[in-house]
């Protein structure tokens, strides 16, 4: 089991220095911190062996460079295959009827949210539902059912020109 409370200690008399370290190199925050995180998850991960060295913070701030790089390098990859390809289309917004059921769905418990996903939006049969929901298929039948009458009360169809078009 690794050292607890030596890692504790490590981090927190490190973390600020190598924050600091990283963001210089990166000049965003937000991507010195992920950088920095993940370098001491690696570390704890390694801790018996990374807790043993002359210069932990050392190994840290390699694991943390090397990942700002790598990042670095990726983002330098996606900006050429952007100039290479040109802009992407634009994806147009999410329209009213969108934005009403997204909000209903989160007004479900997640059960039922989750079956309505995996039986509408991914199209698998009731059987598969319940084989990927851990639930008998009579369950998931009923939280569809459930779920599908919740959504007609909360997606209430005011003009009935609508209704009839849909």
């Amino acid at each position: 089991m690794p050292d607890v409370d030596g890692f504790d200690e490590f981090y927190r008399g490190s973390r600020q220095r190598l924050l600091g370290f990283v963001y210089v190199l990166t000049g965003d925050l937000a991507e010195a911190q992920d950088a920095v995180q993940e370098a001491y998850v690696r570390a704890w991960q390694r801790w018996s062996t990374v807790g043993g060295y002359d210069e932990p913070e050392a190994w840290v701030r390699v694991v943390a460079t090397r990942i700002a790089v790598s990042r670095w390098r990726s983002l330098r990859s996606r900006a050429r295959a952007y100039l290479r390809h040109g802009a992407t289309e634009s994806v147009p917004g999410p329209n009213t009827d969108t934005v009403e059921v997204v909000a209903a769905l989160r007004q479900l418990p997640e059960e039922q949210r989750t079956a309505i996903a995996l039986y509408y939006l991914l199209g698998l049969p009731v059987a598969e539902v319940a084989r990927e929901t851990n639930a008998p298929v009579g369950t998931v039948k009923a939280r569809l059912s459930r779920a599908r009458t919740a959504l007609a009360g909360l997606l209430t169809v005011t003009d009935l020109e609508e209704a009839a078009d849909a």
